[in-house]
């Protein structure tokens, strides 16, 4: 059997790799990480339903994406938010909430770590660098769900969908995405029609290829240009609010 001690520095150095654990002052930093999980994530593993009761949060690390969605009464849905490793699945835990009417399935496969929510909330309380730098985190989490409900509103879903490639893309390694239309159209709350449609036209123009489920951007720059101003709206403002990540500084 592993020992926790061996563990450790492979824990510390996934850690390591999530933007807020890496902001985090040492001494905070090394309370949590006895308490730290490394786990997988799968495509499509449901992180939390709507209503249930929270019992963990969860820091991505780069390539894992987590999508928030609002699920209605007849089973149609719509992404509120995206969460990788820039942030957190599971702010309501230390917003006094413990439940959220969204649900949160991981988009793209990968990795996070773990931490009971529990102790999250105890540290909060306990120190105030830890609670300034989750409520800026939280700031920028409320401005994209906001962008993200005017953009549905009033852009095309040409515009939707670039939007929402982009903001995948800066969360991943590489430049492809698997992901079906039926699935886009759904995290979009559009019909699939839409989609094709929208998607052929960026392909047209040299932007992306889609092939069998899997999207590659082609041309980011093409894209940026095509999208409509919610994306740069989300960019700046995590920019503004979010710590850069410094590899192998925790500060």
């Amino acid at each position: 059997m592993t020992s926790s001690t061996s563990l450790a520095p492979e824990v510390e150095g996934a850690a390591k790799e999530n933007r807020l654990l890496a902001a985090l002052p040492t001494q905070v930093f090394n309370r949590l990480l006895p308490d730290l999980k490394p786990v997988t994530m799968p495509l499509g593993e449901v992180i939390y339903e709507s209503g249930a009761q929270l019992e963990h949060v969860y820091f991505p690390v780069p390539g894992c994406i987590v999508s928030m969605l609002y699920v209605l009464e007849d089973g149609s849905s719509a992404e509120i938010a995206v969460v990788g490793d820039e942030g957190m699945v599971g702010i309501a835990l230390f917003m006094g909430g413990d439940t959220t009417p969204s649900r949160a399935i991981v988009q793209s496969a990968g990795a996070s770590v773990r931490l009971k929510g529990s102790i999250l909330k105890k540290e909060f309380d306990r120190h105030s660098e830890l609670q300034h730098l989750l409520l800026r985190y939280t700031q920028a989490l409320i401005t994209q769900m906001s962008q993200t409900a005017v953009c549905n509103r009033h852009h095309t879903v040409e515009q939707q969908l670039c939007r929402w490639l982009l903001l995948s893309l800066d969360r991943l390694a590489s430049n492809e995405l698997t992901m079906t239309q039926e699935l886009i159209a759904n995290m979009l709350g559009v019909r699939r029609e839409g989609v094709t449609q929208a998607a052929g036209k960026l392909q047209a123009l040299g932007l992306i290829q889609y092939v069998r489920g899997r999207i590659t951007i082609l041309d980011r720059n093409g894209l940026e240009k095509q999208v409509c101003e919610c994306y740069e709206v989300v960019k700046k403002e995590y920019g503004r609010l979010l710590p850069a990540r410094k590899e192998g500084v925790i500060f």
